[in-house]
Parts: structure tokens; C-alpha cells; sequence
């Protein structure tokens, strides 16, 4: 175990805006903090963050394009996992492997599979993993939590969460070229299929199933399915799942959706998911809000989670906004304001790595909010059919299409 001041090695491995605002952040805001390697396949990325670490902590961090030259170090104590989606279980397990803690950010698994061998690796080498749904480390969302366990709600009826947002552009298949100098596109593609080099592969991952479970669903919605769980007390698995959706604000053949809308069956209570990209008069929580004690404005909150009680309806911020319980005639019942946890979220990380204490966001967390996610997807795959889940395993009952579409390929080199 490590000492309160004890030095934390770490290293970041894949280098683009979400993991260099991640590592400046341990880096500035947890006590004896160093970034010795910044590990990226494409030459282009890492520039900005290795200059900003220098003039943090007054070195270089090192330069590296395969992770494994970071695994074999031991003076690391850490990495930071923010690749795309596709290599986050497979990086997971290798850093466990070789003695590491991990921050992995979401969706932290693309299979069912996947998430089970991350949480045996870390089991097994008795790893600490903090997945990247900071909503946990949040105070407002367990108070939340304690006020619906309390029983002031009543009882569960149904729980709605929404990650609308915005719409994107219109999309065009790009033919594809010669790698690019500097990019090492193997090892990009890692554990997918070996295919010729499309920038619209490479710039746009999160629209192909093979390396993400899309931007609006494994992004934010993600984050807001996570937070929905913790404040219902962390729920088994659905029994059933069923998602419809397609192509709707731009028909531009991209493979990924860009609004879903899924219904779980928890048992006690339906929960519904609406995933879209379309609402320009949708917005998620302002800056102004997050990190005050204001509440957003519920109605065109692109991130709100809406939880339906006998005695009340609550309302639940994502981006910070803490939450309101609102009675007959919208009387307000209760409420707490709670600011975007970022910060806290990775202190809480730095402080496990030395305590050995279980995270705000473990892996078996994060595995079960990333299955729902996952299995919504199966089910829009599969031809929009209702699947039947075992809510403790997550295993797909008689549906071979969503099964097969559940196994993964993995290349030679690249097995889990």
C-alpha cells in the first residue's frame, strides 16, 4: 500500500481532448502526482498535453506509441485508459495483467464478455479500476439516492432518462487512402478487423459498431443510464430490453444510430431510454449552472433523468444541477444542489490507488451501466427485438442473432 505522500507514477494512453483533460486534472488536483509516458499511435496527438505536463510537474513525460512499452515499467504505478471504445477492455486487462491501476473511461466494454474478463482481472491481480462515470464521486447524486431509499418518493412506478442532444451533420463515406506518416493504423485497429486505412474510420470511430457503441448512446447516455442506476441503488440487470430507432435526422448510411429510444424491464419498474441527436432546442446543463447552486431548466435539459414515485416526481441532473421532488400541482417537496464532480472523481482515484480502497466507480459499475447500454444496441441490431436477458449474468436468452452480434472479433495477437 501506498503512503499518503507517496509519489503516483502515471501514464496516459490515448492522447486525445477527453484524456489530456483527464491527466491535467490528476495532475493539478491530487497531491504528488507525476505523468511519465504519453501513449498514442498517431504522432499528430499528444503534443499540447506532454508541453502542458512539462510545465506542471518540470519534465517531459516520454513519448510512446504501443502501450505495452508503458505495462512493462514499473515505475508505473497507473494508467489512464481514454482510447476509443474498442480498445478499453482489452488495455484494461493488459495493464491489470501487468500489476496497474486503471482509469478507464466509458462505455468501459463493448460485450458482455468483455466487461466479465476486465472485472476477473482485476479480481485476480487485485487491481483498483475507476471507470470514467465521474457522476458517481457527485454528493448530490447520493443524496439523491438517500432520498429514495427513505422511502419520501414512495414506490419506484417508472424511471425516464434522456440524452438528447444536439443534431450532427451530415455524414460522407470518404474512399479509402494510405495510412497516413506518423499513424500506425495496426495498431489503432488493435483487436478489430485488419481493414485499408478511411479517415472516416479514424476520425469518425464512434459511427462504426466494431469500434464504439455510438457517441450519443456510449457518450452521454452512458453517463446518465450510470446515474439513473446509482440512484436507484445500483439494480440487477433488465429482464427485458427492446430498442427501436435508425437513421432519421440525416439517412447517411452510417452504421450507428442517431436516435434510439429502449424500454428495460427492471423488474419492479420500467425504464426508458430516448437517445437522439436532432433537438437544437434540447441543451445540456450550462457551465453557469454545473458549478452552481442553481437548477437547470428540467424541461429542455438534454440530460435529465426523471424518476416517477408514488409520492413524487424527482428530476436529476447529469452535468451537475443537483435534483428537485416535485408534489400535486408542482408543489416542490425537496431538493439539493450538487456541482459537476470532475475534480473530485479523480482525487477519489489517486486516494484508492494509495488506500487500496474500492472506487466511487468500480468496474463491476461500470460494466452493469455499460451492459445496458450494450444490450440496447444488441436489440436494434438484431432487428428491433425485444430481448430476454438473465438480469443477474447478463446473458442473451434464445436470440442467436443478438448472441452472435454479442461475440466480438478479436484478431490473433489481440485475444482477451
Amino acid at each position: 500500500m501506498k503512503e499518503a505522500n507517496d509519489k503516483i507514477v502515471l501514464a496516459l494512453i490515448g492522447a486525445g481532448g477527453r484524456g489530456t483533460h483527464v491527466i491535467l486534472s490528476l495532475q493539478q488536483h491530487a497531491d504528488n502526482v507525476e505523468v511519465k509516458y504519453v501513449c498514442d499511435v498517431d504522432d499528430e496527438r499528444g503534443g499540447n498535453v506532454i508541453q502542458e505536463l512539462s510545465k506542471l510537474q518540470g519534465y517531459e513525460p516520454k513519448k510512446v506509441a504501443d502501450m505495452r512499452t508503458v505495462f512493462d515499467d514499473k515505475d508505473v504505478d497507473a494508467v489512464v485508459i481514454t482510447t476509443p471504445e474498442h480498445w478499453h477492455a482489452l488495455a484494461t486487462i493488459w495493464a491489470c495483467e501487468a500489476g496497474k491501476d486503471v482509469y478507464v473511461e466509458k462505455n468501459v466494454c463493448l460485450s458482455i464478455e468483455e466487461g466479465q474478463k476486465m472485472i476477473e482481472a482485476a479480481a485476480r491481480k487485485k487491481r483498483v479500476i475507476q471507470c470514467g462515470t465521474q457522476n458517481r464521486s457527485a454528493a448530490y447524486a447520493h443524496s439523491a439516492k438517500e432520498y429514495i431509499a427513505s422511502g419520501q418518493l414512495g414506490e419506484i412506478v417508472t424511471v425516464k432518462a434522456y440524452c438528447m442532444l444536439p443534431g450532427t451533420r451530415e455524414w460522407i463515406m470518404k474512399p479509402d487512402t494510405s495510412v497516413p506518416d506518423g499513424l500506425d493504423w495496426d495498431k489503432w485497429l488493435g483487436p478489430t478487423e485488419l481493414v485499408p486505412y478511411n479517415v472516416s474510420r479514424h476520425k469518425a470511430w464512434y459511427d462504426w459498431w466494431a469500434y464504439s457503441g455510438g457517441s450519443a448512446m456510449a457518450g452521454d447516455a452512458s453517463h446518465v443510464i450510470d446515474l439513473a442506476r446509482l440512484a436507484l441503488g445500483d439494480p440487477d440487470l433488465p429482464q427485458t430490453v427492446f430498442c427501436a430507432g435508425g437513421r432519421i435526422t440525416f439517412d447517411d448510411k452510417r452504421e450507428i444510430p442517431d436516435n434510439q429510444t429502449v424500454v428495460f424491464d427492471m423488474g419492479k419498474y420500467p425504464m426508458s431510454l430516448e437517445s437522439s441527436q436532432y433537438g437544437e432546442y434540447m441543451y445540456k446543463t450550462p457551465q453557469e449552472v454545473r458549478y452552481s447552486d442553481k437548477f437547470p431548466e428540467w424541461r429542455n435539459n438534454s440530460t435529465r433523468i426523471e424518476i416517477y414515485g408514488t409520492k413524487g416526481l424527482m428530476f436529476l441532473g447529469r452535468h451537475g444541477g443537483g435534483w428537485q421532488v416535485f408534489g400535486k400541482d408542482m408543489e416542490l417537496l425537496a431538493q439539493a444542489t450538487g456541482y459537476f464532480p470532475d475534480e473530485v472523481h479523480h482525487r477519489n482515484f489517486i486516494d484508492c490507488i494509495r488506500s487500496r480502497k474500492t472506487t466511487n466507480a468500480p468496474i463491476k459499475q461500470g460494466v452493469l451501466s455499460a451492459a445496458m447500454i450494450n444490450l440496447a444496441n444488441l436489440s436494434y441490431r438484431s432487428g428491433k427485438k425485444l430481448l430476454r436477458i438473465d438480469p443477474h449474468t447478463g446473458e442473451i436468452i434464445e436470440n442467436e442473432e443478438a448472441i452472435l452480434l454479442d461475440n466480438r472479433f478479436y484478431r490473433e495477437g489481440y485475444k482477451l
